[in-house]
């Protein structure tokens, strides 16, 4: 017998605006481990113009910094995560792992209603 499974993407919006996706929140933990966002994005193989036009997408929606820049000078520049943004990666972790859990339990119950009907 076949079986159905759900699946779906999960995405925080702002006011109708895309604020966080899987990809935003891995290049905020990229950033957070690098202390770069040209290191981020090479980690995750994007172009540096992608990773910063994210984060300013990111920046503009969101309540708080969620990164701190730094030019450069004798030690260089540098960006770091805020504790605002550790939050909002944190949060996003949660509700991403609930949302899993649920289309788990949809796919489960599936099974079960298509068991029962044989």
């Amino acid at each position: 017998m076949k079986q159905a499974e759900f699946k779906g993407r999960f995405w925080l919006s702002i006011d109708g605006h895309s604020f966080a996706g899987r990809g935003r929140i891995s290049l905020l933990e990229r950033i957070a481990e690098t202390g770069s966002i040209s290191a981020a994005a090479r980690a995750m193989r994007m172009s540096y113009r992608a990773a910063w036009d994210a984060i300013e997408a990111m920046s503009a929606l969101a309540e708080q910094p969620l990164v701190l820049r730094q030019t450069g000078g004798r030690q260089g520049g540098g960006t770091r995560l805020t504790p605002y943004g550790a939050r909002v990666i944190e949060q996003f972790r949660q509700a991403e792992a609930a949302h899993r859990r649920f289309l788990g339990e949809l796919s489960a119950s599936t099974r079960m209603g298509s068991e029962a009907r044989r």
